[in-house]
């Protein structure tokens, strides 16, 4: 059975966001970061080489496909800020239309600037999705 590409790993979440360019982008992160550690009251770990996760939890399909996988996180990607917060099974369209300026793809939110959004909103999204997750599938620390 295959495994998820995108796994945990131990590099340091501080060394790649100091890489981050440009600078919105990196100052971005930082705010995100700040964020979702205080939203979700998980710890960050890098997840692949450019996602910044939260917590975690265990899938188990009914084809018998498992595996882990962040439970809510971000990437300040070059050519948006991708967020992970929305866990794909529900319909966010309230939350969303008070956010701003944002596109969503089924479990992704991307995000031109932190200055576009209503972060009190986006605040709010990361904990209705944590939630909504966590009744699913038990989400862990790490």
């Amino acid at each position: 059975m295959s495994q998820n590409k995108t796994q945990p790993t131990d590099a340091s979440v501080e060394g790649f966001l100091a890489n981050v360019a440009p600078r919105q982008r990196h100052d971005d992160g930082l705010v995100l970061l700040d964020l979702f550690k205080r939203v979700s009251g998980f710890e960050p770990v890098m997840w692949g080489p450019s996602i910044v996760g939260f917590g975690r939890y265990h899938y188990r399909y009914a084809t018998g496909r498992q595996g882990d996988f962040l439970a809510t996180g971000f990437s300040p990607r070059k050519s948006a800020l991708s967020l992970y917060i929305m866990p794909g099974y529900q319909d966010y369209g309230t939350i969303l239309s008070r956010l701003g300026k944002h596109k969503s793809g089924a479990a992704c939110l991307y995000i031109n600037k932190l200055d576009d959004v209503d972060l009190e909103v986006l605040e709010e999204l990361i904990r209705v999705g944590l939630s909504d997750l966590n009744q699913v599938w038990p989400v862990e620390p790490r």
